[in-house]
Parts: structure tokens; C-alpha cells; sequence
């Protein structure tokens, strides 16, 4: 098996510290491809994730030390994810016209409560945009395919101590400061209560969303719309953060 491999590969090293802890959360691989998984289509592999995951996962054990401010468990966690971002993205199985919708979307939202001084109503939005709810609500959908890492790095604090990451879609990316993850942090608190509470079930209860849509008392799309949702409405909010901070 890929996995078993690695680790044998990387036990030959004599990192013997760094070995150990490879060996030890080599299971946080399986279970974060699995979570993972839930929300990708059939073409992508389990196998292929786990590849990616204990690549990160490596990295994590060779890179890590107490000193930023995590469990080693919550650093690989972001390390292992990440990785498999990665591996999905070059994989390009999102089609251009999703991540286009997507920053559309977000960009309508930003508008509306730019204007308003309020959360945008999923209406107000569709109207933004210039279309149906229907046409709105399908268009959450499909973007929420293509940003399943969209949170993806919040940890079981609500911080998220990540090393400084290239630019993307991701509404968390580019994470480098303290200030940075305090505005981050006011973000989500400001954010509706049903998209937090969702954010919440799925990241921190690790909830699916046929879960989470019985606790909500909602379709398994709607959850899914919520939550895509709120990722937009984050990047909305946060995307003149850098400007605005003067970072």
C-alpha cells in the first residue's frame, strides 16, 4: 500500500524523533481523506488522497515544533489537508466556469452589504447577479464542489496557525498574522447563525451534511448551499483585508 510504503521509505531516513510521529498519526491520514471524500466526485481516488496526505503529513513531522503554537496533531492535520488540496487542484476537475460563479457570488455579497450595512439575503444577491433564486441557489451548489478545502484549516480553537500559503480561491489562504486571524475570527462570528452553526457541526462536531441537514431540518443541499455560502460571504468580507491592514 502507498501509505505503508512512505512510511517505510521515511523510517530508513534515522529521523527517528520525526519517525515516530509519522508512525504514530499515520491513521489522521485515512480519516482526513475519508472526511474528504464524502465531497468529491467518483473520479477521484481514495488512494490518491492518501498518497498526497502522507506527503503532507511528512513534511508536517520534518517541519514541526512546539513553538507554533499547536499540537503536532492539529499542525499535521492542516499540513495533510493541505497536501491534498494540492493534489486536487492539479487534478483540475472543477470546471473554470464554477470558480468564476464562485468569485461572482462573492463578490455580489460584498456588494449587498456594502450597500445595505447588513448580511445579504440570498434574494438580494440572486437580484445582484441578475438572477433566479433557483439559478442562485444551483450556483452555491456547484461552487461548494469546488471549495471543499474552504475551511477546511480551522482547527478545533477556531485559529488557524498556518505557515504562509500561495494565493488562491480559498478564502483562508494567505494566512500570516495574528491580526489576520483575529479579523478571520470576528468574520465568522459575525456571520449568520445558521452558517456558523453549520460551520461549526462540519468542522469542529465533523458532522456530513446528510447530518447536518437533520439537525437543521433541511435537504442535504441545502446544507450544502448554506455552507458554500458562508465561505463567500468570508471572502467577501475578508478580501481587502491585506489593503486595508496594510500587510
Amino acid at each position: 500500500m502507498a501509505l505503508a510504503k512512505n512510511l517505510g521509505i521515511y523510517q530508513n531516513t534515522g529521523e527517528s524523533g520525526a519517525s515516530r510521529l509519522v508512525e504514530e498519526h499515520a491513521p489522521l491520514v485515512k480519516k482526513i481523506a475519508l472526511h474528504l471524500m464524502a465531497r468529491l466526485p467518483a473520479s477521484v481516488q481514495l488512494d490518491d488522497l492518501m498518497q498526497a496526505g502522507m506527503i503532507g503529513l511528512l513534511e508536517a513531522a520534518q517541519r514541526y515544533t512546539s513553538a507554533k503554537g499547536a499540537t503536532f496533531e492539529t499542525y499535521a492535520g492542516i499540513r495533510i489537508r493541505g497536501a491534498m488540496v494540492d493534489e486536487i487542484r492539479k487534478g483540475d476537475w472543477v470546471p473554470r466556469s464554477v470558480h468564476r460563479n464562485a468569485r461572482r457570488i462573492s463578490q455580489a455579497i460584498k456588494a449587498v452589504e456594502d450597500r445595505c450595512g447588513r448580511e445579504a439575503q440570498d434574494q438580494e444577491v440572486a437580484e445582484e447577479l441578475g438572477i433566479s433564486l433557483d439559478e442562485y441557489h444551483s450556483s452555491l451548489s456547484d461552487a461548494n464542489s469546488g471549495r471543499l478545502f474552504s475551511l477546511d484549516e480551522l482547527n478545533e480553537s477556531g485559529d488557524l496557525p498556518i505557515e504562509e500559503t500561495e494565493a488562491s480561491d480559498n478564502p483562508l489562504d494567505g494566512i500570516t498574522s495574528d491580526a489576520f486571524r483575529r479579523s478571520l475570527a470576528e468574520a465568522i462570528g459575525e456571520l449568520p447563525e445558521r452558517e456558523k452553526l453549520v460551520l461549526s457541526l462540519y468542522y469542529q462536531e465533523e458532522l456530513n451534511l446528510k447530518e447536518i441537514g437533520a439537525v437543521l431540518g433541511v435537504s442535504e443541499s441545502r446544507v450544502s448551499q448554506i455552507h458554500s455560502q458562508a465561505a463567500l460571504r468570508l471572502k467577501g468580507r475578508l478580501a481587502g483585508w491585506r489593503q486595508d491592514s496594510g500587510a
